[in-house]
């Protein structure tokens, strides 16, 4: 009788620890996991056709790959210098000239006895750059200062009345104006005072840029011409408090590129550029860093698409649309290059998982398994 008892004991021991193997192996195959581990996102480059390439960023291969077309963007902003221009303004078509006439002669053509000025109605500068005045014709007066324009209706005036005396004031008009389209407290079109107006000077005149914008980007437009910088790198680099001429038009709108963190890392989310540039390990900083109980620091991938266009043999570049770069944060070597590597704004940084938590997993879910059996077959005797 008491071995027949043990037989069943040891049967009983036996099933249970298969079924705890089984259990487990299938286990190994479905647990759930927060990323994929490195191997399986790269098993396709050792494939005969692989579909993407594999680069791996290093010291050494970072300057090559700063050479490399730029994806998601044109690789920078373009911005005007700033410059010193004259503090008068000029003359511009669409202006309007107030001219007042004076002259105490008796007799005269432009005044009567009763008042010796005469008041011109206001005149605006024509296409051709010109004005009409009363027995004298066409004046050009487009391009000239206040002054210079002055001084020439003066000279003209000797033809016909060589006592007269000239008075003027100019009006801007859009041509000798700035647009402020919108981004600020106060759009709406601003006249130059001078030629020396910097773009500083209208968007405070404006009002200043919204608080509400997050990292605003001031674009402005010239003619065909395109020119945009970070709002905050404006108010810090004097040399970029550009002039202004007549006709431009300024838009402060958000920045709106970005990159997606997905993984084993501090948070998974689309997270805006705030900076003009942003490098892999200051990537890293603003997702939060990788998980320290899940991540692999030797797995941080940053997948990237480029367009076919980019695919040329005779230049640096990639050789084929899709790239996986590898970056491995464990070494010296690795946290250097990580450092010069720029995030391009569409990309995704994947954090891979650590293959060690998946065998803790495991390893865990087992001893739980172990420990059950134990408890079950110690009630059964």
């Amino acid at each position: 009788m008491p071995n027949r008892r043990g037989s069943r004991r040891v049967t009983r021991t036996i099933r249970i620890f298969l079924g705890v193997l089984m259990f487990a192996a299938l286990a190994s195959c479905s647990l759930p996991r927060g990323a994929a581990l490195q191997s399986e996102v790269l098993a396709e480059r050792d494939t005969k056709s692989p579909t993407f390439q594999v680069v791996e960023v290093t010291r050494r291969s970072t300057p090559a790959l700063a050479l490399w077309p730029a994806s998601g963007w044109k690789g920078h902003y373009r911005w005007l210098s700033a410059s010193r221009g004259p503090d008068s303004s000029i003359i511009q078509t669409g202006d309007t000239l107030q001219i007042v006439i004076w002259d105490n002669q008796e007799n005269s053509l432009l005044a009567s006895q009763e008042s010796r000025s005469t008041a011109v109605p206001p005149m605006t500068v024509s296409p051709s750059g010109s004005v009409f005045m009363p027995y004298l014709g066409e004046i050009n007066v487009r391009g000239m200062t206040e002054s210079d324009a002055r001084e020439t209706l003066q000279t003209r005036m000797l033809e016909i009345a060589p006592s007269a005396q000239v008075q003027l004031s100019v009006t801007p008009g859009r041509n000798n104006a700035v647009d402020v389209v919108g981004g600020v407290a106060a759009p709406g079109n601003y006249p130059l005072e001078s030629r020396n107006t910097r773009v500083m000077s209208v968007l405070a005149q404006a009002g200043g840029v919204s608080p509400a914008m997050k990292n605003p980007l001031v674009v402005l437009q010239r003619g065909s011409e395109v020119y945009e910088t970070r709002a905050e790198t404006l108010f810090a680099d004097p040399g970029r408090n550009a002039l202004v001429r007549g006709g431009d038009q300024i838009v402060v709108t958000e920045d709106d590129r970005s990159f997606n963190v997905l993984g084993a890392a501090g948070s998974q989310k689309v997270i805006p550029f705030e900076e003009e540039t942003i490098t892999a390990m200051e990537a890293v900083s603003s997702m939060g860093g990788l998980s320290a109980a899940r991540a692999d620091p030797k797995g941080l991938l940053v997948l990237r698409e480029y367009d076919r266009r980019h695919l040329n043999p005779d230049k640096p570049g990639p050789d084929m649309p899709q790239v996986i770069f590898s970056l491995d944060l464990t070494n010296a070597d690795g946290l250097f290059a990580a450092r010069q590597f720029q995030i391009n704004p569409g990309d995704t940084l994947l954090a891979t998982e650590s293959p060690v938590t998946r065998v803790q997993t495991i390893l865990g879910l087992f001893g739980t398994i172990v420990g059950f059996g134990a408890t079950a077959n110690n009630l059964a005797n």
